[in-house]
């Protein structure tokens, strides 16, 4: 299952007590090698590789230095719980100005890791961004997961998208295993909550626009845990889509939120439904106020704080001079 921790509360730290490298990012401690079981098929994969590997799990997730701390925890939560951690390939989308530098720490932190990192242009986006309620929401990073069809070489056919803010205490493979049969996108679904709250009153007045939703039923699901198929979105031009639906919120102010509007236009109503278990959200209390949050119902039940349960996926190398005391 995937932990979605709140980084705006968890990663304030004291400049001081932290080791940073001289390029002011953090410094991590060396993460163990994690072996298949005997029962894995080993594989190799390259980014050269044109045919698509089944036996291969690939994880796209995006890497810059504000959010590091919390990317490296995460990668590492992955490796830890799975049964064949070496068939686990992580693509990481970055910008241009720091990835040899992320390159470098991702290399010295996971060095059995095999990764990918891929240029993103946050001019791509940048034009087509409009200001939303959390200036966190506005930076063209946080659009990168429209264009990982893109992005990706062809031969990787599936892909698993993660936030940054969260740790996984399951088998990612009990994941991406899932079938997705005729969707695109599968991800947990929350079908009880108000869909009206996502979308601004000129959304709702146009017949055009809440056209868009006709026939469906509109569920709610998070865009910081999704399965999805780049075959299928690459030949439906989903990026295509959700673009329109940015340059429309650009004109018209049509939502307040992000990127997840966009999202929920698009496949809301026409998601294959995973168990709520891989997206236990909010055990960081919310972004505002610092409250702790309730789960929703399920097979584990976990408080707030959180600290006990992402401290042991934390390698970040504090200073030798910070007493533990």
């Amino acid at each position: 299952m995937c932990l979605r921790l709140c980084l705006f509360l968890l990663f304030p730290i004291a400049i001081s007590s932290v080791t940073t490298t001289d390029t002011d990012l953090p410094a991590f401690r060396e993460a163990p090698a994690f072996r298949n079981g005997r029962e894995c098929f080993k594989t190799v994969w390259s980014p050269e590789d044109r045919t698509h590997n089944p036996s291969i799990i690939h994880i796209a997730m995006t890497l810059d230095a504000i959010y590091l701390r919390g990317s490296v925890a995460g990668v590492f939560s992955v490796l830890q719980h799975a049964s064949c951690p070496e068939n686990v390939v992580f693509h990481f989308i970055a910008t241009q100005r720091r990835s040899a530098d992320l390159r470098r720490i991702i290399s010295s932190t996971l060095p059995y890791l095999t990764f990918q990192i891929y240029h993103f242009d946050p001019n791509l986006v940048r034009s087509k961004i409009s200001s939303s309620i959390r200036r966190a929401l506005d930076q063209p990073l946080n659009y990168a997961r429209i264009y990982l069809a893109d992005l990706l070489s062809a031969s990787v056919r599936r892909v698993i998208y993660f936030d940054s803010d969260l740790v996984v205490v399951d088998d990612v493979a009990k994941l991406w295993g899932i079938e997705l049969g005729r969707h695109v996108v599968g991800a947990p679904e929350y079908c009880h909550a108000n869909f009206t709250h996502y979308f601004t009153s000129r959304f709702w007045s146009s017949q055009g626009y809440k056209s868009a939703l006709k026939g469906r039923k509109p569920c709610y699901f998070n865009t910081g845990v999704m399965v999805i198929d780049l075959g299928r979105w690459r030949e439906g031009r989903y990026t295509v889509k959700l673009e329109t639906w940015m340059r429309i919120q650009k004109r018209h102010r049509i939502y307040e939120l992000g990127s997840l509007p966009p999202f929920l236009l698009v496949f809301a109503g026409d998601v294959e439904p995973v168990e709520h278990r891989w997206n236990q959200h909010g055990l960081g209390g919310d972004n505002l106020e610092g409250l702790c949050r309730n789960l929703h119902p399920g097979p584990v039940s976990l408080p707030c704080p959180l600290d006990s349960l992402w401290a042991p996926y934390d390698l970040l190398r504090y200073s030798p001079l910070i007493s533990d005391s």
